[in-house]
């Protein structure tokens, strides 16, 4: 049996590295932007023509993660490739971030242009317009810093993190492209702060700093918040809840009721990621039980694959609705049926995890029923081409359409890949 299991996790390990530098990477390499430093990643949802120079720093921080973790797998073995070339984008991809990002405030301008000018991404709301591009950029900088044992870059991610959790204790965060209504709080908050936290933590305690044990400490809080606010008794982490009584039926609300599946799992890996540090046996059972739930409830038994959004008792959202600026009720509803890449990609990392964890071999068999939906779905038909065709209908059709952002991002194809990558080499 365990020469099964080592011969099945070689094959699985040779698929991924070779998914990963035969399809994905000749993309991104040729959309790497050599005069000023990042990459552009305003392309068709096909991949075949670039529609904007234009830089969002929510990629661009995401980028800078992505290439620093390559620069890390290389010089362990676990991918093909030079170290120091990827090291050497990621510092110019850093340099760019750091002249052009910051406001004068001390928060990151969401939109620049190839150049590096502050741009309204929606005209007359400004340029701060969401905390999850600070985030990306703390992530970034995290993870740079760590490949490069540079204490100055992770004393400015450090710095960072702290300006953004001083705005959330004031909530004067903005999230574009997905606002919050008044009135209910966002489980993607506690998601992306959780994630953060564990990567900063991780880097302060790499080079001995005693101040990791604080930022630890936030992670466990943001983890806490999670699975004992958003997550009910029924397993379902619920992406809003109602902060408050002014929201009249709160509880019966479209937004309320909507689940994200592909979040849901996301942040299950993040979840069981800080629970294996502590070795918490009871988090992780929690976490397990919970993604099950999120697979069960998000699969689309007709045509496979995981939906957008479902409602808490399955299927299409319902519930009432609510006044004022509807941009998300109108997403939930209309979109909610769609096969997104990112979804697919995160629940890969996690069932697999999960497996690993617990030795369960239910998660195996969501493992293998994920896999062969995603790469006989979204991997581009034209190999000199590459990459995914990242958004699809119901049926697996492609959609020329914009989620969120107008951008072809590489973070959730490429960081589960290598994520995918490095579990199966343990």
């Amino acid at each position: 049996m365990d020469g099964f299991r080592a011969e099945w996790s070689s094959a699985e390990l040779t698929f991924y590295k070779r998914h990963l530098e035969a399809r994905i990477l000749p993309f991104w390499n040729r959309a790497i932007d050599s005069v000023y430093g990042g990459v552009f990643t305003c392309f068709s949802n096909s991949g075949e023509r670039r529609i904007s120079t234009d830089k969002f720093t929510w990629s661009q921080g995401r980028f800078l993660w992505l290439w620093s973790r390559l620069a890390s797998c290389c010089s362990r073995g676990l991918v093909g490739g030079d170290a120091e070339e990827y090291k050497a984008i990621a510092a110019k991809t850093f340099g760019f971030i750091d002249r052009h990002a910051f406001l004068p405030d001390g928060s990151c301008s969401f939109l620049l242009t190839r150049e590096g000018k502050h741009k309204e991404a929606i005209p007359g709301l400004g340029y701060d317009i969401s905390f999850y591009a600070d985030c990306f950029v703390i992530l970034g900088y995290t993870e740079f810093a760590r490949v490069t044992r540079d204490a100055d870059v992770l004393e400015k991610a450090l710095a960072l993190y702290r300006h953004v959790e001083g705005r959330l204790q004031s909530g004067s965060v903005r999230s574009e492209p997905y606002p919050i209504p008044p009135g209910y709080e966002a489980h993607g908050f506690s998601m992306i702060m959780l994630n953060v936290s564990q990567e900063l933590a991780d880097a302060l305690e790499e080079i001995g700093d005693a101040r990791h044990a604080v930022i630890r400490g936030r992670s466990l809080q943001f983890m806490d918040d999670i699975l004992e606010r958003f997550c009910g008794a029924n397993d379902l982490v619920m992406e809003l809840i109602p902060s408050d009584d002014k929201v009249p039926s709160a509880s019966d609300s479209l937004l309320a009721r909507h689940v994200n599946p592909g979040h849901t799992l996301e942040c299950m890996w993040f979840v069981l990621t800080a629970a294996k540090k502590l070795q918490r046996e009871d988090i992780i059972a929690r976490a397990t039980t919970v993604t099950a739930k999120a697979m069960e409830i998000g699969w689309d038994r007709e045509y496979g694959g995981l939906f957008r959004y479902v409602d808490r008792e399955g299927g299409a959202p319902k519930g009432s609705l609510t006044e004022g600026d509807r941009r998300f009720e109108k997403l939930v509803a209309e979109t909610w049926d769609m096969k997104l890449w990112w979804p697919h990609s995160e629940a890969l990392y996690t069932t697999l995890l999960c497996h690993r964890v617990t030795g369960d071999s239910a998660f195996l068999d969501l493992y293998s029923r994920l896999k062969d939906y995603t790469f006989r779905t979204f991997p581009h038909p034209d190999p000199s081409v590459g990459e995914w065709v990242q958004i699809r209908d119901r049926k697996g059709n492609p959609v020329d359409a914009v989620v969120a952002l107008p951008v072809k991002d590489p973070y959730h194809i490429m960081r589960n890949l290598l994520l995918l990558i490095e579990v199966l080499n343990e």
